[in-house]
C-alpha cells in the first residue's frame, strides 16, 4: 500500500513538474523576455497579464499549490533518493544529481522572487520595469537571478527527460539519448530567453 502511495505520488509529482509548472515558467519567461523590447512593451506585457480574469484563482490552483506539492515532494526525494548506477550511465547518475542540487537552488530562488514581486505587489508595490530593474541594481542580485534562471531551467529541462522514462514515454535505449539532445536544446534556448531578460533591466 504504501509503495503503491509513493508511485503515484512520483508520478504526480513528475507530472505538476511539467504540466501546470513547466507551463508557466516557459509563458512566464516569455512574457519578461519583452523586456528585451523596452520598458514600455514590458510594461504593457506584465500589465495584460495583471489583469486577466480569475487571475487569484488560477495563480493559487494553477500555480502556488502545484508549485507546492512538486517543491516539497522534491525535498523528500532530494534527501531519500539515491544515484541507481547500476541501471543508468555514468551521464545520467550525474544528470540525477544535479538535478536533486538545482532543485534545491530553484526552491530557494522561487521563494525569493515571489516575496520580492508578488508579496510586494499585494502589499501595494507595482509590478513593472522600474521594480526589476532596482531588484537587480545589485552585482550581487545579478548573480543571484542569473544562477537562480539558469538552475531553474536546468531543472526543468532535465526534469522533461525524467518525465518522459517516468510516463513510458522513452522506453527504449535509443529514444532516450534523443530526448537528452532534446532536452538539452530547450535549456540553452529557455537559458537564452532567460539570461537576455536578466540582461534587459541592467
Amino acid at each position: 500500500m504504501a509503495g503503491n502511495r509513493e508511485f503515484l505520488n512520483r508520478r504526480l509529482h513528475s507530472l505538476l513538474g511539467v504540466i501546470p509548472v513547466g507551463l508557466f515558467l516557459v509563458m512566464h519567461l516569455v512574457v519578461n523576455n519583452f523586456a528585451t523590447r523596452g520598458e514600455e512593451v514590458y510594461n504593457g506585457a506584465t500589465h495584460f497579464m495583471e489583469s486577466l480574469p480569475f487571475k487569484l484563482f488560477l495563480e493559487i490552483f494553477v500555480i502556488y499549490l502545484p508549485l507546492l506539492f512538486h517543491a516539497i515532494y522534491g525535498l523528500y526525494i532530494a534527501f531519500t533518493a539515491k544515484n541507481n548506477v547500476s541501471n543508468y550511465s555514468f551521464f545520467r547518475n550525474w544528470m540525477f544529481a544535479l538535478q536533486r542540487v538545482s532543485g534545491i537552488i530553484t526552491l530557494i530562488f522561487v521563494a525569493w522572487h515571489v516575496w520580492e514581486t508578488r508579496i510586494a505587489a499585494a502589499l501595494g508595490a507595482e509590478v513593472n520595469f522600474n521594480m526589476m530593474e532596482n531588484i537587480l541594481s545589485s552585482p550581487w542580485m545579478i548573480t543571484f537571478y542569473l544562477v537562480g534562471i539558469i538552475s531553474t531551467i536546468f531543472h526543468f529541462a532535465n526534469g522533461l527527460w525524467s518525465f518522459a522514462v517516468s510516463w513510458g514515454l522513452t522506453v527504449t535505449p535509443r529514444s532516450q539519448k534523443i530526448a537528452t539532445y532534446v532536452t538539452m536544446i530547450i535549456f540553452i534556448a529557455l537559458t537564452y530567453v532567460g539570461v537576455s531578460t536578466i540582461l534587459a533591466f541592467v
